[in-house]
């Protein structure tokens, strides 16, 4: 069955294509074209990429079995998210090997229609500092270990694919160099390093940084830390959390005014809470109390509940960037992090899958496999 799309735009890989004509066979993209002006308000772009996300629907990815995993999937999708990384917390070792082979076997299956697909994992810890651990439990932090990783990524059958460290750690650059060489990528977070410590983990491979501004060294004018560092660097990326709770918004535009549309990262840092009403939730094996939508864990903040359509829609009325560059920090940016831009290319035979947008720039739905989402 073929079907055809037309829109005023389409934010596309390498840029904005006006007046666009999908069309698409059996929910895969057979062309697309610029076509004839026409009435269309919307906008298509490809569906977001979020890589830092630990679950939702009360469902946490250090326990979620397949069933689980499959609803938190079908609630990423109807928020917009294609493609995802799900996200360990710091635990004892023996669950974690259990949850990465749980996640492995997710990323394996086939893919199901309606469901955003995991595509790799991100492990965040237990290589974090005490100083700057938030919520990670202090009792299983470890020192980077190389034969540890190793043992991860082997329960992960090789799907780790980006991992959170703290530089300033013994052993830490052996890990860093060790894990990049693998391809994994190394993103510096939880960590009171400074500028050298920092500036030694990027020359070793580190590529990017996690929740920039939270949980690590604050930002100085005498000893920058990681922020500094990474704000005044063109060559990394850094994540953030636009929720309005985690990051001020004035520090939400000095993040992108530094980073710009080529290395800055949206992130949702999304736990079991979102998705559901205030209330108590577990985030790796502690709870979480959320009111109001913020997530503490006693005063320190836990994860969120943003989603990343908000967090689209969120930086731009932060910051003012257009919608074009709004959905480049939430699709192309953390793909090409990863070395994964293949996923955003929407070349003819992919899955005709995109998002959609009214003409304020605000998320209005889904199409999937060539078919419009309720």
């Amino acid at each position: 069955m073929q079907t055809t799309f037309h829109a005023r735009r389409l934010i596309g890989n390498t840029g904005v294509l006006d007046f666009p004509v999908v069309t698409a066979e059996d929910g895969r993209i057979v062309e697309i074209v610029a076509g004839p002006a026409n009435d269309s308000a919307e906008t298509l772009s490809a569906p977001f990429f979020d890589v830092h996300v630990h679950g939702a629907c009360a469902h946490d990815f250090m326990t979620a079995g397949p069933a689980e995993i499959h609803e938190v999937g079908r609630f990423l999708a109807g928020r917009g998210v294609g493609h995802y990384l799900p996200t360990t917390v710091t635990g004892p070792v023996d669950a974690t090997l259990k949850a990465l082979d749980t996640l492995a076997g997710a990323i394996e299956s086939p893919c199901v229609s309606g469901l955003a697909q995991p595509v790799g994992i991100h492990l965040e810890g237990p290589f974090v500092a005490h100083a700057k651990r938030g919520v990670h439990p202090a009792a299983s932090i470890r020192e980077p270990d190389v034969a540890l990783f190793d043992r991860m990524q082997q329960a992960a059958r090789g799907h780790i694919r980006l991992m959170t460290l703290a530089p300033e750690l013994p052993h830490a650059l052996e890990l860093v160099r060790h894990a990049t060489a693998a391809g994994v990528r190394v993103s510096m977070g939880h960590s009171n390093a400074t500028l050298a410590e920092t500036d030694a983990a990027i020359e070793a491979g580190a590529s990017s940084a996690t929740h920039l501004f939270n949980a690590m060294r604050a930002l100085d004018h005498r000893e920058p830390g990681i922020a500094g560092t990474l704000l005044q660097r063109d060559d990394v990326y850094a994540e953030a959390i636009c929720d309005g709770v985690h990051v001020h918004p004035a520090m939400v535009r000095l993040w992108m005014r530094m980073k710009g549309e080529q290395r800055a990262i949206l992130v949702t840092d999304g736990m079991s809470a979102t998705g559901m009403p205030d209330g108590a939730y577990t985030l790796g094996d502690f709870e979480v109390q959320v009111k109001g939508g913020v997530c503490l864990l006693g005063d320190t903040l836990a994860g969120s509940v943003l989603t990343m359509d908000e967090a689209v829609a969120n930086v731009q009325r932060f910051t003012g960037v257009p919608l074009a560059t709004a959905v480049r920090l939430a699709s192309r940016n953390p793909a090409a992090m990863l070395g994964m831009e293949r996923l955003m290319e929407m070349r003819p035979g992919d899955a005709a899958d995109f998002n959609v947008f009214d003409a304020a720039g605000r998320f209005t739905g889904t199409v999937r496999k060539g078919r419009r989402q309720p």
